[in-house]
């Protein structure tokens, strides 16, 4: 039933004299905040909804405005586990950096600071754990990890969760990441746009499995809207040394004249190299992410919105008290943008 619009709004206030409690406890009861017991927040959704309080949308939007206007003081910690080795390797990837740059913009406006702790030189699973809970750190960001960490008897229960990419395989948490599928077919499009039609898709075996399969997914489902004759199979580079790859590429190209490759191996273009291939006399080059690669032309898949994102989700989980291998997990997908560059000329002008 719709409130009487001469009646005055019931407010927080008010809800908190009916209970006997004050209006912050009410505030963070009908948010579930996990401070106050499921008794009084029952409580306090029964009352509300007895007195028909309605949040004030303009209220709501004039208080996130303030919000986003201001930093909050850095109270508390998230921890960004690190487990390379060596540990400097992790953030030596521009996209990982800046994974981390987002993650620790976004934590600080809520109060956060991120810090690093590094599994391996004496500090095992289980004394991250004590280490953490001593310090009182609930929250975790797990960037991707190589080779995936043992991660013995880590208690996950104990701690919100949300890890990036799905380079990890354990633990199955809540994830976010770029949209693989999507931004291949972006690339796809784009190059073809840009007069290539027989465009290739150059993978590493080892990746396709640990990525799950969806740069290759987007390809596939890509050629769909090009003729038979210009869907050339994918490329698999197996697990012989440089010069193996390179002449399986080759043989590749001679086979199949690709005029375009697309590709998620950011070292191809010294493969191409080693091949006597030329970029882009021989053949055009795209790659899923230029920032890591040695390429100019493909996807920017906007990391740093991914690790603003990626703390987002954490900061939801831990405002909800959901902690542990969520029964359904989630995944966040964050749509890349398309990047010109001269390893891929337009041939169309």
């Amino acid at each position: 039933m719709d409130p009487d619009p001469a009646t005055p709004r019931p407010s927080l206030r008010d809800i908190g004299k009916m209970l006997g409690v004050s209006h912050v406890t009410v505030s963070l009861a009908l948010r579930d905040n996990p401070r106050i017991s499921r008794e009084v927040r029952e409580k306090v959704k029964k009352a509300a909804e007895e007195l028909g309080y309605q949040p004030d949308p303009m209220l709501a939007a004039l208080a996130n405005y303030r919000k986003g206007k201001a930093t909050a003081p850095i109270t508390a910690a998230i921890a960004w586990i690190n487990a390379w080795s060596p540990a400097e390797q992790l953030r030596s990837h521009k996209e990982f950096d800046a994974y981390w740059r987002g993650a620790s913009k976004a934590a600080a406006k809520f109060g956060y600071r991120l810090e690093e702790f590094r599994l391996g030189d004496g500090y095992t699973p289980e004394r991250l754990h004590q280490i953490l809970s001593a310090r009182g750190i609930t929250g975790i960001l797990l960037p991707p990890q190589r080779p995936h960490p043992d991660w013995g008897s880590f208690p996950w229960e104990k701690y919100s969760v949300v890890r990036f990419g799905r380079s990890l395989r354990q633990p199955e948490t809540h994830v976010v990441t770029a949209d693989q599928v999507a931004n291949t077919l972006l690339a796809f499009r784009k190059m073809r746009e840009r007069g290539y039609q027989r465009i290739g898709f150059v993978t590493y075996e080892g990746d396709l499995f640990e990525r799950g399969h969806l740069f290759e997914a987007g390809f596939l489902m890509a050629q769909r809207s090009v003729p038979e004759r210009q869907r050339l199979p994918i490329c698999v580079i197996g697990n012989a040394p440089g010069s193996g790859r390179a002449e399986a590429i080759l043989k590749w190209k001679e086979k199949y004249k690709p005029d375009a490759i697309f590709t998620d191996q950011g070292n191809l273009p010294e493969l191409l190299k080693r091949a006597g291939i030329r970029v882009p006399e021989d053949i055009a080059l795209a790659v899923t992410t230029v920032l890591d690669a040695e390429a100019d032309a493909g996807i920017d898949q906007h990391p740093e919105e991914i690790g603003r994102v990626g703390f987002l989700t954490l900061n939801s989980l831990i405002n909800d008290g959901a902690k542990g291998i969520p029964a359904i997990p989630r995944q966040n997908l964050v749509a890349g943008s398309w990047v010109d560059g001269g390893m891929l000329p337009d041939r169309k002008l």
